[in-house]
């Protein structure tokens, strides 16, 4: 994986994959790769860590050891991308309690707002190898 920073996304959601392509665009040095919550990759980093009580509405971030779920996840990819994604970081005042929350409102939600796909997302050639283990 070659110390990048693992995302690990909901592969059938459409605002995912929307989020997924958002990094890849202000990420030209590469430092994020993305896995599919779908994939075996995934399964196998959250036993891993640790990570319980998330499921596909969950946006796992893994960057140099540390895992990050939710609106931490969100907020940790922000300082990483070009322009000015790191003001978003004013946010970590606000206690991630009420971060999540919130975040969790929108997430339970992203499919009627936004549709699902019946399958995971199939990177065009430009982009694949930002992800890994995409087969599900």
């Amino acid at each position: 994986m070659n110390n990048r920073y693992i995302v690990i996304f909901d592969g059938v959601c459409n605002f995912c994959n929307g989020a997924v392509n958002f990094i890849i665009k202000r990420d030209p040095e590469g430092l994020f790769a993305f896995t599919p919550m779908q994939s075996e990759l995934a399964k196998e980093l959250m036993l891993r860590y640790a990570i319980n009580n998330v499921s596909v509405d969950t946006i796992v971030l893994i960057k140099n050891d540390q895992c990050f779920v939710f609106s931490s996840a969100a907020l940790e990819i922000a300082k990483d991308l070009t322009g000015y994604w790191y003001m978003f970081n004013v946010f970590k005042v606000i206690p991630s309690f009420v971060r999540d929350l919130i975040y969790k409102l929108f997430a339970r939600n992203r499919y009627r707002l936004f549709g699902r796909q019946d399958t995971c997302i199939v990177p065009n050639e430009d982009v694949r190898s930002r992800f890994i283990d995409t087969k599900t």
